[in-house]
């Protein structure tokens, strides 16, 4: 198949790896209530989630938004420092990032910085997604620039316990600089029909897969373990698949929770409490 690249150049896992959540974004908490309660559920593979009010943190804090991010927090600190801590890849709470809207490079530095200090200041996010992330050589150096001033801001965070998580929203295989600008890039987020068929950039085959992260809309039910099996031949560690699609009014499919989220929890970490 064409995801199956030439195992001489390409790295892939061997399957016993354990794939994990990254959740692009759900819809607000009250109007996704159901969403963001199951990020806390005890044994969901989470990795990470995001928090995005409008386009980033909005104009003021979100007593709703609040309440969620707290639930999250706590959620991690019991499943890390608990009586009977799981690894860190079942333990539901995985961390909070606040979306960071880079506009394909159009926004401007300080007003991102702003945002991420919002971030900060009202939300304790334990680090960034930088979405509509540009991948052309020609931005590489502003991208530094912004991660490594976001690094600095998470480190000197007097919420933050361990080092911030830096994730570029790019959504295809950037140039390969931008491997060493963040802790994670997402090198595809689109349709199952194109995913099925889609190829891994080489150069990526240099790195783990804790460094990747896919998503993947309109994904069938019956081709979950096909996904899967993509997702792990390509060596991404970080996965959100669903069965919902950006048509019949739907305009972004990661907003809600897929049709079968308890089989692909059931999947991918099967230590779940009921």
């Amino acid at each position: 198949m064409p995801y199956l690249t030439p195992t001489e150049t390409a790295r892939r896992t061997s399957g016993a790896e354990q794939l994990g959540f990254g959740v692009p974004g759900y819809a607000h908490p009250l109007l996704a209530p159901t969403e963001w309660a199951e990020l806390t559920r005890p044994g969901t593979p989470l990795h990470w989630a995001v928090l995005n009010i409008d386009n980033g943190p909005g104009a003021r804090p979100d007593p709703h938004c609040l309440e969620a991010a707290g639930r999250l927090r706590n959620a991690r600190e019991r499943a890390v420092h608990g009586e009977a801590p799981q690894d860190a890849v079942r333990a539901a709470g995985g961390r909070l990032l606040g979306h960071l809207d880079l506009a394909l490079g159009s926004r401007s530095f300080g007003e991102l910085i702003a945002d991420a200090q919002s971030f900060l200041d009202w939300y304790r996010v334990d680090g960034f997604y930088l979405g509509r992330c540009p991948a052309g050589r020609g931005d590489l150096a502003a991208v530094r620039r912004l991660t490594s001033t976001l690094a600095t801001l998470l480190e000197h965070g007097d919420h933050v316990e361990e080092r911030g998580l830096l994730v570029l929203g790019l959504g295809t295989h950037p140039h390969p600089g931008y491997a060493e600008a963040a802790d994670q890039l997402v090198t595809f987020s689109g349709p199952w029909t194109d995913y099925r068929w889609s190829q891994v950039a080489q150069w990526t085959a240099a790195y783990p897969p804790e460094r990747f992260a896919h998503f993947v809309h309109g994904v069938p039910r019956t081709h979950l373990e096909e996904a899967m099996r993509i997702a792990r031949w390509q060596g991404a560690g970080t996965i959100f698949f669903t069965d919902r699609d950006n048509q019949h009014g739907q305009t972004d499919p990661f907003a809600a929770l897929p049709r079968y989220w308890d089989e692909i929890v059931s999947r991918i970490g099967p230590d779940i409490s009921e």
